[in-house]
């Protein structure tokens, strides 16, 4: 006879103090009578989602009562408008990434460390001058009319004035943007101009004398320039019309050019770059973080284009799809043409194309049908490729086309507004040369571009000339160059682990 052995059935482990810590929150609420059942532990789930909605009423009820006199629509207007400003200062200030992910992917490993510092650092630089004296300058009270404003050192930080505007009580054109939220968002446009320069003078500029420069730019030159548009300067009393640059073509993006295209003169190409009259290409170390750069700076540009309407309405979706079309139209016109001149799609051609029709956007992202910014950001395209050409033939060594970019398309950018430009938010009428406005448009944004050409051109080759003669030169020596501004400049490397080879 024959057993059959069975194994001793194994006791279920029903005690709390014998579970895992995974089961044992289960456990506990199937032990509580009534919640036994999946529909009982659905009706539980909903509990922490009304307590977050009891916790944001609540939030939203304060917040109320902490904006004074407003009713609730005011508030939330005022709450949207602050809040969106807010998010759209961290997307620009976000670019700094962009910024720094594309010039070191474009230059050689041995100076990536130098690069990345100096887009890193540049930030904190100007945000600080901007802070101290820049902001003031560029949104102040009127000194010479027109021309220059200042209101002291540092800013007034009071959000009075903010919330009576917001209760309809303030003047005509009032804004309800506190202080605050203002500052950061103008901040990070002064920030973006001194990081311009930095891709225009790498891999040769001396780091302390970069940083002087940038500390003069961001507290002086820039603000004094923004304010003849921004801040009801000369620019907006010039004919019949006022000049345009919605989001800063002109203002941020060539002022920063035309600074780096000074000091890149001054500074002279890198070793090698010429030999026997002949370009030589240097090509970048790391094409993969260039790539992602130039996609930071695109969704960056959401808070740079969308940012500048200074508040949440239904301008902003339609400011947005403008950037987004326009940048989509580079992106293809540089493909074409650097296909066309040089036999293969150029991978850099693609991401400064994108980032040419961005800068082509900049000035008319409020002022262009899709149509105009898709085509505005196509020519802008094929602008670049052939800027980057004359730049190298001229002898300008612009390691990552920055000019080409900002300063070029940045040109391009306003004066587009005078060719084919609309009064969108106001009465919908022409302003453009082609669509029936007339050359007036165009001449003042000619104008426009004319003059913050000269001022920075000026001021610039005087402040690069004064740093290069108080500390010696703004280059670094010849055997610094060679060796590479990451050990010459601050004794580390990017890739330790990996063998140099020299670019």
């Amino acid at each position: 006879m024959t057993t059959a052995l069975h194994s001793p059935s194994r006791r279920s482990k029903s005690r709390l103090q014998e579970v895992s810590l995974l089961n044992g929150p289960m456990l506990l609420l199937k032990s509580i009578r009534g919640l036994r059942s999946h529909r009982a532990l659905a009706w539980l789930a909903c509990a922490p989602i009304a307590l977050l909605g009891l916790g944001v009423f609540n939030l939203s009820a304060r917040a109320g009562v902490g904006l004074g006199n407003l009713d609730g629509a005011q508030a939330a207007k005022f709450l949207a408008d602050n809040l969106w400003l807010l998010v759209a200062a961290a997307l620009v200030i976000f670019m700094n990434a962009g910024f720094a992910m594309v010039e070191a992917g474009m230059c050689r490993q041995k100076n990536a460390v130098n690069i990345l510092a100096k887009n890193l650092f540049v930030f904190g630089l100007a945000v600080t001058a901007y802070w101290v004296v820049g902001y003031s300058l560029m949104y102040g009270s009127s000194v010479v009319d027109g021309w220059l404003s200042f209101q002291g050192f540092f800013f007034d930080w009071n959000a009075a004035d903010a919330l009576t505007c917001a209760a309809g009580q303030g003047e005509e054109g009032c804004s309800q943007l506190v202080p605050s939220v203002d500052f950061l968002f103008q901040a990070a446009f002064a920030g973006t101009a001194a990081t311009i320069v930095s891709g225009l003078v790498a891999e040769r500029v001396k780091f302390g004398e970069f940083v002087i420069f940038s500390l003069v730019l961001t507290a002086v030159i820039y603000p004094i320039a923004g304010s003849w548009e921004w801040n009801g300067g000369w620019l907006n009393n010039v004919g019949n019309k006022e000049f345009i640059d919605f989001a800063g073509s002109s203002i941020v993006h060539s002022v920063g050019a035309w600074a780096g295209l000074i000091g890149a003169v001054l500074l002279g190409p890198r070793i090698g770059k010429y030999v026997n009259g002949r370009t030589q290409a240097i090509p970048g170390h790391n094409m993969a973080i260039a790539t992602l750069g130039a996609l930071i700076l695109w969704i960056g540009w959401y808070g740079f284009n969308p940012g500048s309407q200074l508040g949440m309405d239904e301008w902003v979706p339609y400011i947005a799809v403008t950037t987004t079309l326009a940048a989509a139209g580079g992106a293809i016109g540089a493909t074409i043409i650097s296909t066309l001149t040089s036999g293969k799609p150029d991978l850099t051609m693609i991401i400064n194309g994108i980032l040419a029709g961005l800068v082509s956007i900049t000035a008319g992202c409020a002022n262009l049908t899709w149509v105009g910014a898709w085509v505005a950001g196509l020519i802008g395209g094929i602008i670049v490729v052939f800027a980057v050409s004359a730049l190298d033939k001229a002898g300008i060594d612009d390691p990552v086309g920055a000019f080409s970019v900002h300063g070029v398309c940045g040109i391009w950018g306003t004066l587009v507004i005078g060719l084919w430009g609309f009064d969108i938010q106001g009465e919908g009428t022409a302003l453009g040369l082609f669509n029936g406005g007339g050359i007036e448009q165009l001449g003042i944004q000619a104008l426009g571009t004319a003059a913050y050409a000269i001022w920075t051109v000026v001021t610039c080759l005087i402040t690069w000339s004064i740093i290069g003669t108080v500390f010696g030169g703004i280059r670094v020596s010849e055997e610094e160059e060679t060796m590479g501004l990451d050990i010459g400049e601050h004794g580390m490397e990017a890739y330790p682990d990996f063998a140099s080879s020299g670019n």
